[in-house]
């Protein structure tokens, strides 16, 4: 049976494509720039806050705990990816273009999927720790040992790595036949999904069976988990125990409410609350924010975080005034 004339023209549009046209946020060159300069400064607080803590979780070797290696998986998780998009936006921004080659933004759509999701399940594993900690704090050091921890961070790592490649290879295996255009600074699967020509309805089912399934399975670890723990605090006699329990677990509580609202709103809101604005508004909130914000939630009520912060910036002051001397 042969294939009608207009879907294989269809077909052919689509592997013709070589480069995607991104949004482009304003016409104006004052606009562009002020948004290079808004972007830049959030990208150099990522790299900033998350760089500090990396070097402070690995310098500092009071900070050699699964809580703290975690958090520096997560940092890392949070640097790689939003320099997967914020950079090239920012490039744009100042050259006055929009456009990514093809390759460009199928690394672009792998990398974002692959660390996002990464982080989720290690926010799922971090959860876990809280709930060792608090709730079986005699057994900490058994359940949570070195191997165990870097084995958890391996399996969030690995198995996203697998999650990301089905996503993007469904993804660009989708004939396209509504252009070029991508309605969003970088490269998202949602924004492919509207130039498809093809009924993958089939496909999509199954990859949203597969996302379901991580995605709910995360989501009611992390709530029974934090049940169990609140259940623990409440019975703690001290109001001095408590409010110590509570703060180690509150900057996870908050970034894990921040990542999942604003994921669940970005790809489960209906089509009649889709608009050009509220999609580029949402995208920076759970693409952008989190990674230069997720620093300081951590450190602002964790003594001995910034406690290392400190020393550590000390250090490289106290050295260059010696080189300098």
């Amino acid at each position: 049976m042969t294939m009608p004339h207009a879907q294989r023209q269809q077909m052919s549009n689509s592997s013709s494509i070589t480069q995607f046209l991104l949004l482009a946020f304003a016409d104006t060159r004052e606009l562009q720039l002020l948004h290079f300069w808004l972007f830049l400064g959030i990208y150099l607080a990522a790299l900033l806050g998350n760089g500090l803590i990396i070097t402070a979780v690995a310098c500092d070797h009071r900070l050699h705990t699964p809580m703290y290696f975690f958090l520096l998986n997560l940092s890392v998780l949070d640097l790689g990816s939003i320099s997967i998009t914020v950079p090239k936006a920012m490039a744009n921004f100042l050259w006055d273009t929009r456009a990514i080659s093809y390759a460009g933004c199928a690394a672009q759509v792998f990398l974002f999927v692959f660390l996002m999701s990464a982080e989720y399940c290690l926010l799922t594993v971090m959860a876990y720790d809280r709930y060792v900690a608090i709730c079986k704090p005699l057994h900490y050091g058994t359940l949570l040992g070195s191997r165990a921890c870097v084995h958890m961070a391996a399996a969030a790592w690995g198995s996203c790595f697998f999650y990301a490649v089905l996503h993007t290879a469904n993804t660009f295996s989708l004939p396209l036949c509504q252009g070029n255009a991508l309605d969003q600074f970088f490269c998202e699967i949602p924004q492919f999904l509207k130039l498809s020509c093809s009924d993958s309805s089939l496909r999509e089912a199954g990859l949203l069976v597969v996302s379901a399934c991580l995605v709910l399975g995360c989501f009611v670890f992390i709530v029974l988990s934090y049940v169990q723990i609140f259940r623990a605090v409440l019975r703690i006699p001290s109001q001095q125990g408590r409010h110590k329990a509570f703060s180690t677990c509150i900057p996870h509580l908050v970034v894990v409410s921040l990542f999942i609202s604003t994921g669940i709103f970005t790809y489960l809101k209906s089509p009649s609350m889709s608009s050009l604005s509220l999609d580029l508004v949402i995208a920076v909130l759970y693409s952008v924010v989190p990674p230069a914000v997720n620093p300081l939630i951590y450190s602002m009520r964790n003594q001995e975080l910034k406690d290392a912060v400190w020393k550590l910036i000390r250090d490289v002051f106290l050295k260059q005034q010696n080189t300098s001397a």
